[in-house]
């Protein structure tokens, strides 16, 4: 999307804010790719980037204007006054550091100390599969696309000067600059022909990981210049290699990746991108983004179809499948492993999606859930446990728990098929029962109901909190398949969140081995596993970890003394204005010390319907989608963290989120777009209609399911799959 346009959008929302008036129903055969804005999220703190992308693919090419510090994880800030280069690689809306590979900088003429290049700003376009934009000191007009192992740069250089590109080897996205020098450990190049460049990197990082390149030029190398070293340290060169033009400004260059051989690098680039035709590579991926975001069809103004779809896009960036055409990959082990279904996906993020993004996958794509679950089963079978948060087929041992399992649980008690639900079984037994990493400190965790904080020095009640729901997860999945013994023993577990919980402070509060509560005590300070912050929490503190119950809500709201004292306490955690103690990057979007930039807090509102208040969800719903979901660069709140975020948004504009996401249900809230439809399986549609939605209506008065009066706080999976009719009459009245 052009910039202007996106200026557009912004100026349109000023004008048009005080309607929700539906527009045209969006046609089928409409280019969906239309309402994406991949600018939006690449300021502030959503960590999203511009880049050429293809939906799960294994590459996304694009600029870079930094590659080091937390505000660069995806490599990319709008409104930099500078591009650096253009990786092949980067992570969506992550809070760490990857990637990045295989930076290439064109320029016309004479090289210069600093290769940095400012750019036209309003020439700078991004599509669904299409980057571009002109680097005004480089003078050089770049487009770039790609297929799913295959980046394809087109270069426009001034035909009066020399064509050059900096071909970067050593650059990587890094936390730390120090570690630019670094991180490289191994490289080997070969210039096997004038129009060829081979090679193989390992690299150290967030995963330690490998990878195999091709790249490939339409014009001969006629000059190839290393130049020197920036540090004693690196192990991978760069190079300036100049083109023999033959009379023309354009060079395409295709860079096609592996993690197994550069055979494979060749073997995907000749299956995908055989010859030179850009524009070919381009309406593929135009096409197949397409298949996605059909999917769902909603009516409403421009900028709501731009900030809806986006979010959709967002979600399919990843995961990503880093198998080869032929279904080779390599993994935990480090060895060559043949995927049974073709697919290897990884960058699953779990601690993140399966909060909402993989219930969202298991409605909008369905096709795609066995071979996500075969990915996380084979994964585990090499590493002895299932991912806790996978980066090309490595282990980062990002974040806490294993949310491998309700992913898994949930696929299964949603009744698909192309697992094996024993072996599915057996690998998440294994995970949350055998201490294999710092983190699974299983014998303590059952020994004392809990993780005492003398003995577990960080992150200890946020443990017991995210553990409970995959032992829920774990227990129902052990009860439909008869194993009853599992079943108890699970089902005990997910309940530990209760020795924690304080009725002093009505909040779950450390606890030593002697089972003494931590004193003194700041239900408010955040707390970050990292060394320089500390804590028992996870991105967070007790205000807000105290709600993280998916799996017991009503259970909860017993402790807590009832629906009313639970409610005194809900209400303080919106609307309380005491601020956090201390700050962290993660913990954003607040409102009181409600933090929906980070992921623990997005099912609270939704908890207010079990407190027989559901309209006091719907307005929280209502501004949290206006305030922290905008069209514009610096429109989330929060990282994207590979397309959670998204997923928040696209449930609840569709009228419901999955507050406990294996059980099946949808707590409902309230739409914020006035009708969607959902293609599901076997040719059948879930319609949403929200009749009389404006500004002011963002309470539900009354709701229909086909047709018949619908008082439940939840509706169900099998009642979408199976397609239906769901409608909300909407009203400006706020009283219960």
């Amino acid at each position: 999307m052009k910039k202007l346009l996106l200026y557009t959008i912004i100026v349109s929302i000023a004008i048009t804010s005080c309607t929700f008036s539906k527009q045209e129903t969006i046609s089928k055969d409409v280019d969906y790719t239309q309402f994406v804005d991949p600018f939006i999220g690449t300021a502030y703190t959503g960590h999203t980037f511009p880049g050429a992308t293809y939906p799960l693919g294994m590459l996304q090419p694009g600029p870079e204007t930094g590659n080091f510090s937390w505000d660069y994880c995806s490599g990319y800030v709008y409104g930099d006054s500078t591009i650096t280069g253009f990786s092949q690689t980067r992570l969506n809306g992550t809070g760490c550091m990857d990637l990045g590979d295989l930076l290439m900088q064109p320029f016309s003429g004479e090289k210069r100390d600093n290769m940095h290049s400012k750019y036209d700003l309003m020439s700078e376009e991004a599509t669904p599969g299409y980057y571009a934009v002109k680097l005004t000191d480089n003078d050089v007009n770049v487009q770039i696309t790609t297929s799913p192992h295959v980046a394809f740069h087109k270069y426009t250089f001034n035909k009066d000067k020399s064509a050059n590109i900096l071909a970067d080897f050593q650059s990587g996205l890094v936390m730390d600059i120090r570690v630019l020098h670094r991180h490289i450990m191994d490289n080997e190049i070969n210039f096997e022909d004038d129009k060829t460049i081979t090679g193989y990197t390992k690299r150290e990082g967030w995963a330690n990981r490998e990878y195999y390149y091709v790249i490939s030029f339409d014009k001969p190398i006629i000059g190839k210049e290393k130049l020197a070293k920036q540090d004693p340290q690196e192990k991978a060169p760069r190079y300036i290699l100049t083109f023999d033009m033959q009379d023309n400004e354009e060079l395409n260059m295709k860079i096609a990746l592996s993690s197994t051989s550069i055979a494979g690098a060749k073997a995907n680039m000749a299956a995908e991108v055989s010859g030179w035709d850009f524009e070919a590579v381009r309406e593929n991926a135009v096409k197949e983004w397409n298949r996605y975001l059909s999917r769902i069809h909603i009516e409403g103004l421009d900028e709501q179809k731009v900030n809806f779809y986006t979010a959709m896009y967002h979600l399919y960036i990843q995961p990503n499948n880093i198998a080869d055409i032929d279904g080779k990959y390599v993994g935990p082990n480090d060895e060559i492993s043949q995927s049974s279904d073709g697919k290897h996906y990884s960058t699953l993020s779990q601690w993140d999606t399966f909060r909402a993004a993989f219930p969202m996958y298991t409605l909008l794509s369905p096709e795609l859930v066995p071979e996500m679950v075969n990915s996380m089963l084979d994964f585990s079978e090499q590493q002895g446990h299932l991912p806790i948060w996978g980066l090309w087929g490595k282990e980062t041992y990002t974040m806490i728990g294993n949310h491998s399992v309700p992913m898994i649980v949930d696929a299964y008690l949603k009744g698909f098929e192309g697992f094996d639900s024993e072996r599915a079984f057996n690998e998440i037994k294994k995970s949350i029962v055998t201490s294999t990493h710092r983190k699974s400190n299983w014998d303590l965790y059952d020994k004392y109901g809990y993780l005492p904080y003398d003995l577990v020095k960080e992150e200890s009640v946020s443990r017991v909190m995210e553990c409970g729901y995959n032992d829920y997860a774990t227990a129902l999945m052990a009860k439909k398949m008869g194993k009853d013994d599992e079943f108890e023993f699970f089902n005990k577990r997910s309940n530990f969140y209760k020795n924690l919980f304080d009725k002093e402070s009505k909040a779950v509060r450390p606890k030593d081995s002697k089972g003494n509560f931590l004193t003194p005590f700041d239900p408010y300070r955040l707390a970050h596993a990292d060394s320089e912050v500390g804590g028992h929490y996870t991105e967070g503190n007790a205000r807000q970890y105290t709600w993280h119950v998916l799996q017991d809500i009503p259970g909860l709201i017993d402790l807590m003394g009832g629906k009313d004292e639970a409610g005194i306490i809900l209400d303080s955690l919106f609307y309380t204005t005491k601020e956090t103690t201390g700050t962290l990057s993660d913990v954003t979007g607040l409102i009181g010390q409600y933090a929906h930039g980070n992921e623990p807090s997005h099912h609270v509102t939704y908890i207010y319907p079990y407190l027989d208040r559901p309209k006091e969800a719907q307005k929280l719903i209502r501004q949290i989608s206006t305030d922290f979901y905008k069209a514009r660069p610096d429109g989330l709140i929060g990282n994207n963290d590979c397309g959670q975020m998204s997923a928040w948004f696209l449930f609840s504009s569709i009228g419901f989120y999955p507050l406990d996401p294996v059980s099946g249900e949808f707590v409902i809230g309230a739409p914020q777009v006035p009708a969607a439809t959902i293609s599901v399986a076997n040719g059948k549609t879930f319609s949403m209609k929200a009749e009389n939605l404006s500004v002011n209506n963002l309470y539900v008065d009354r709701v229909e399911l086909n047709g018949e009066a619908y008082n439940k706080k939840t509706i169900f999976y099998k009642d979408i799959m199976n397609g239906a009719n769901l409608v909300f009459y909407m009203t400006d009245n706020a009283t219960e």
